[in-house]
């Protein structure tokens, strides 16, 4: 009697709109090269805020690949949804849900740190200005943190699990998590993932609570973990979207496997709590690990969360090797978002793009704007460093306390 198939949720598509690029290309070759590309803030009504670096998407325009119907009633955090959406299914080689069999095996799981605070922002103004007359409908939806995962599914005709992870920076990890329990338990298909836009004055207002934001007015020196320099992070808006599936059925249907969601743990030690941080984050590496059924040596490269405030790196640093070992001190760390900003439930998918890309390409990306490490780290800075990596780590923490940890494993990995 043959063995009962085990399911293993493969990436097989990449959907990418960042501050750096608006394609998986085009953000694939800004951040092998290191380029950074943070700067001043530029959105309306931010001009005299305390907040003066971010990471902004400038080359995108919505209106190019989502219908007007879609656009008027969402928030631009959603747009780059949509938009990332669109761009990781064509990759997938996946239509419509009445093409790829019953719709109810497609879904889709997104996280969102704060949902839409620029068309919120918008119709209160409105609100108080006008009056309610001049509120429109769609303010009801368009701010929720759900609204990405229902836009998507429904302009898609997608009737699978769908879901939202409603947490703070960690929580875009989860996201891929019960995406890959989704296709474990049977689902065929899950479109996850995360983007954020919090660039509106509105929402910088409600972030300039965060001690850990960093104000500073150089934006080559505003956002430089692992250093002592080191002085909080910059804000970025943007994201990416997965396509998670079965392996064996992507094979079976002609779809290069990218990469295999082998292992994740989340644990939870408090907001801003930083010292604690290093016990959790070291719990949810070795749990990440357990459930790969990976040994700590068989980690090559590790995409470091990287929060840029002394105590918090120090942490990590420590976490690391901690859970690590000696190979903690001695594997290939790095942390593009350095380049574009963090961009809260975003910011770790972007980092899973950038894991994957890495083992696709023989290449582990910099560290922008980060030279005098002062961490106990093998901190990749500089220029990309030539590598085969075939198995890496994925880290991210939230400021109210949660810390998740991801393995991934290379797409032609046995």
């Amino acid at each position: 009697m043959s063995a009962p198939h085990v399911r293993r949720a493969g990436v097989t598509g990449i959907g990418v709109v960042a501050p750096n690029g608006t394609s998986t290309d085009t953000f694939w070759k800004s951040t092998r090269e290191g380029i950074s590309v943070l700067d001043r803030v530029t959105r309306e009504g931010c001009e005299h805020l305390p907040l003066k670096v971010a990471g902004e998407v400038r080359a995108f325009d919505p209106a190019a690949g989502v219908e007007e119907r879609f656009l008027v009633q969402t928030d631009r955090f959603t747009h780059f949804a949509m938009a990332a959406a669109d761009l990781a299914l064509a990759d997938a080689r996946i239509g419509r849900a009445d093409e790829h069999g019953s719709p109810f095996s497609l879904g889709v799981v997104t996280a969102a740190g704060s949902g839409g605070g620029e068309f919120g922002q918008r119709e209160l103004q409105q609100l108080w200005g006008k009056g309610s007359r001049f509120v429109g409908p769609y303010q009801s939806i368009a701010w929720f943190y759900a609204a990405s995962t229902g836009q998507i599914s429904i302009r898609r005709g997608f009737k699978g699990p769908c879901s939202v992870v409603a947490a703070d920076e960690a929580g875009g990890l989860d996201a891929l998590a019960h995406a890959a329990r989704a296709v474990h338990r049977g689902t065929d298909v899950i479109v996850a993932g995360s983007t954020e836009a919090p660039l509106a004055p509105y929402s910088v207002v409600c972030q300039l609570g965060y001690e850990e934001l960093s104000t500073v007015g150089d934006p080559e020196r505003a956002y430089r973990p692992f250093t002592s320099g080191a002085c909080g992070f910059v804000p970025a808006e943007g994201g990416a979207m997965l396509v998670v599936e079965d392996e064996t059925s992507a094979r079976e249907r002609g779809v290069r496997v990218r990469a295999v969601l082998a292992g994740h743990a989340a644990t939870f030690t408090g907001a801003s709590r930083w010292e604690r941080s290093r016990e959790g984050l070291a719990q949810a590496i070795r749990g990440a690990l357990e459930e790969a059924e990976c040994a700590p040596e068989e980690i090559d490269v590790v995409f470091a969360d990287a929060l840029g405030v002394p105590e918090a790196d120090r942490a990590e640093a420590l976490a690391i090797a901690d859970a690590l070992g000696a190979h903690g001190r001695r594997v290939p760390v790095t942390a593009p978002k350095t380049g574009i900003g963090r961009g809260y439930c975003a910011a770790p998918v972007l980092d899973v793009a950038s894991a994957v890309l890495s083992m696709e390409h023989g290449l582990i990306p910099p560290t922008p704007n980060v030279l005098d490490v002062c961490h106990d780290l093998d901190l990749v800075t500089g220029r990309a460093r030539a590598a085969e990596p075939r198995t890496a780590l994925v880290l991210s923490r939230g400021l109210m306390g949660s810390n998740t940890a991801l393995v991934l494993r290379h797409g032609a990995a046995e």
